[in-house]
């Protein structure tokens, strides 16, 4: 006698079965299959009716989660490629959160060493260029007015040396001033 294609072994159900999910609001469509590659996740266990994991639906027969659904579509397609697959508008943090509340242990990890490599690029040392300029007071605020763009004062030390200029005393200034340059 041919087994039904619709039998399931204790709780599990036909993979190949579709299953819609209410994620905040809004729908998914996926199959068991895909929902059940990371066998110890909250997705996986809500496909197999486990019953430590109490589960509503809505009026249209899905699942009913509680989550942001921007953050819900990476952990998606993380289950059905097997890659992080993210928009650059969405935060990885909020995909890290999502992965640690669906128990996704791969996503995790993954989520985490992307956090750390963005992270590190950003913290990449900068080439520091200092400049000196020697200058009359009077010149000063001249000086200041015409730095271009990423040049910021470091220090202005007077050199004690004064000396008269027309009817006025001068004193002479060094300023240090400097700019980061990126790769």
């Amino acid at each position: 006698m041919m087994a039904s294609r619709n039998s399931h072994d204790g709780n599990r159900r036909d993979l190949s079965s579709w299953v819609k999910l209410n994620v905040g609001g809004q729908y998914f469509l996926t199959t068991r299959m895909t929902l059940c590659k990371d066998e110890n996740s909250f997705l996986c266990r809500l496909c197999n009716n486990d019953p430590d994991l109490p589960s509503d639906k809505d009026e249209n027969g899905a699942y009913m989660i509680d989550r942001d659904p921007r953050y819900f579509r990476p952990i998606l397609n993380f289950l059905r490629h097997s890659k992080l697959i993210i928009d650059k508008d969405i935060p990885l943090e909020g995909v890290l959160e999502e992965a640690e509340f669906f128990n996704m242990e791969n996503l995790v990890q993954l989520t985490q060493r992307r956090i750390e490599a963005r992270d590190s690029k950003a913290k990449k040392p900068s080439n520091h260029v200092y400049r000196v300029i020697q200058c009359q007071e009077a010149e000063l605020t001249h000086l200041v007015s015409t730095m271009s763009d990423g040049w910021r004062f470091e220090q202005v030390i007077n050199l004690g040396s004064g000396y008269t200029y027309g009817n006025e005393d001068q004193s002479e200034l060094l300023c240090v001033v400097s700019r980061d340059i990126r790769d």
